[in-house]
C-alpha cells in the first residue's frame, strides 16, 4: 500500500508562489448607458451665497478706508459669526472685553449696512430695544442673519460706525 503524506499541498501554486486568482485582474463589464446615467453623481445644484465687504472703521494714512472681503451661503450664520470666522474686527476696545458672546444683550456688536439691506432680516426685538434711537442702517451683527437661502447679492458693511459719528 502506498503511503500517502498528509503534507502534500491540495491546490498546487504557480512557480511564482501567488494564487493565480489574485494574481489575474478581472476585466470589468462596460456600464450601460441607462445604468450609468441612474448611478452618476450629478453636482448638486449649487446654493445662493452673499458676498460681504467689511469697511474699516478708521481710514488710513492716504484716505482709504480698509476693505475686508467674505462670501457665505446665503441664510446659514449670523453676521457676527462670519466676521468671526474670517478674523475680522467687530468690537471696539471696550465690546472686545464685555462682549456678551452673541446673545443679544450688550449691544456692544454694532455695524452699520450700507448696501443690501434687503439681503439680511428684518431687525429682531433685541435689535429694536438696543438700537431705538440709532439710524435704521445699524444692525447687531449678533442678530443679524446674511441672506434667506434664497436670495443672492452683495452686503457692504461698516465696521465700528459709532467711531465715524
Amino acid at each position: 500500500m502506498a503511503s500517502m503524506n498528509i503534507f502534500t499541498p491540495i491546490i498546487s501554486l504557480p512557480s511564482n508562489g501567488r494564487n493565480q486568482s489574485s494574481y489575474f485582474p478581472r476585466r470589468r463589464q462596460p456600464i450601460s448607458a441607462p445604468f450609468a446615467a441612474v448611478n452618476s453623481p450629478e453636482s448638486p445644484p449649487s446654493k445662493p451665497e452673499i458676498e460681504l465687504e467689511f469697511i474699516g472703521p478708521k481710514a488710513s494714512s492716504d484716505g482709504s478706508y480698509p476693505v475686508d472681503k467674505a462670501k457665505e451661503i446665503s441664510g446659514e450664520k449670523l453676521l457676527r459669526n462670519i466676521m468671526l470666522d474670517n478674523k475680522i474686527e467687530l468690537y471696539a476696545t471696550y465690546g472686545k472685553v464685555m462682549n456678551c458672546g452673541g446673545g443679544g444683550s450688550c449691544g456692544t456688536c454694532i455695524v452699520e449696512i450700507l448696501e443690501g439691506k434687503d439681503l439680511l432680516n428684518e431687525r429682531t426685538n433685541t435689535e429694536l430695544r438696543y438700537l431705538k434711537k440709532k439710524p435704521e442702517s445699524w444692525r447687531l451683527a449678533c442678530q443679524t442673519i446674511v441672506g434667506n437661502k434664497e436670495n443672492s447679492g452683495k452686503v457692504v458693511v461698516q465696521r465700528i460706525p459709532q467711531w465715524k459719528k
